[in-house]
């Protein structure tokens, strides 16, 4: 089993800040994922139990082992980087795959999703960051992807849309920018539309900078410290 002791949380789930954001974004049509990452099933539960659905997870035995210990109309996010080797565990269940920066994972998602008789909702990952650390597509490298003439081949899997992370940083200006170039990527690529590429959904912004991501047009954000309290290691 996962070792979820090996984090431990400074307070439980808050449940107004919860609500609050939940509602600030909902009046804005902006989707909500809970990134529960290293956080115990009772956690998720609090937050499902006000009716939440959507969760991100980073790690593949984690993920795998929540889908299974967890109520099954839950959402499942992975939002972490995905090796092609582990793609596997999760193509049975797993709702939206945020960090797609290769053609070699698309093939791989697309051959696991025909052996479930699935369609694999995927987001490409933009680099966008001034971080060596982060990872993802730079502008050519999506064009190439977005040309080649094996996207339109595949049968098991639909792109709907572009996920970019944001330097971390306390420069706000730094951090809006970033996000105005997706947005201004994401645009460039919105048409035309084919049965595999329907972009719609722009994936920007975590618990730091949520809210200028909102405001760049980021339609969904990924938040978790702020609902579950920081992770810290004992």
């Amino acid at each position: 089993m996962y070792n979820f002791a090996f984090y431990f949380c400074t307070m439980a789930v808050n449940k107004e800040v919860y609500q609050r954001i939940k509602s600030e974004l909902d009046s804005k049509g902006v989707t909500l994922v809970a990134v529960s990452k290293t956080k115990p099933v009772e956690d998720i539960f609090e937050l499902y139990n006000l009716g939440h659905r959507d969760f991100g997870e980073n790690y593949v035995q984690e993920l795998a082992e929540k889908a299974e210990a967890l109520p099954k109309d839950i959402r499942w996010h992975f939002i972490g980087h995905l090796q092609s080797n582990k793609v596997k565990y999760i193509a049975p269940f797993v709702h939206l795959i945020h960090g797609v920066d290769s053609l070699k994972l698309l093939l791989e998602i697309n051959k696991q999703a025909a052996k479930k008789n699935r369609i694999i909702r995927c987001l490409l990952q933009v680099y966008i960051a001034k971080e060596e650390t982060k990872f993802g597509l730079d502008e050519t490298e999506l064009e190439n992807l977005w040309r080649s003439t094996l996207i339109n081949q595949f049968s098991n899997i639909q792109i709907t849309g572009l996920m970019g992370m944001a330097s971390f940083t306390d420069d706000k200006n730094l951090i809006r920018n970033e996000f105005k170039s997706l947005k201004s990527i994401f645009e460039k690529y919105s048409l035309p539309q084919t049965l595999n590429l329907k972009l719609q959904t722009l994936s920007m912004g975590m618990s730091s900078d949520y809210q200028i991501a909102v405001e760049e047009g980021s339609n969904m954000v990924r938040i978790g410290s702020l609902l579950f309290g920081e992770r810290q290691k004992p």
